[in-house]
């Protein structure tokens, strides 16, 4: 399994019934840090609700923390949203 479906694969087991989406904007920065990897994730997820956009985000960064600490990760763009019986919020 690629590093990539392994990180989709860890965050859709903390978010249950989220939708993910994980795209990977390395290329385009290959100039600056070609060792890191730069990521942007979409959550969408019920679980959010009641939790400010921070608390959402910290959410996200406290799965990834190893890859993150560890330079796996170099870049990393959260987008989260809140959803309610298949409805985004």
């Amino acid at each position: 399994m690629s590093f990539l479906a392994n990180i989709k694969q860890k965050l859709e087991h903390s978010f249950p019934s989220a939708i993910i989406h994980l795209t990977d904007h390395s290329a385009a920065h290959q100039e600056h840090n070609p060792m890191g990897l730069h990521l942007e994730v979409q959550v969408t997820y019920a679980g959010f609700a009641g939790k400010s956009l921070i608390e959402q985000h910290r959410l996200v960064n406290e799965i990834l923390a190893e890859e993150l600490n560890s330079g796996q990760i170099h870049a990393l763009k959260i987008r989260t949203k809140v959803s309610q019986n298949g409805c985004l919020k």
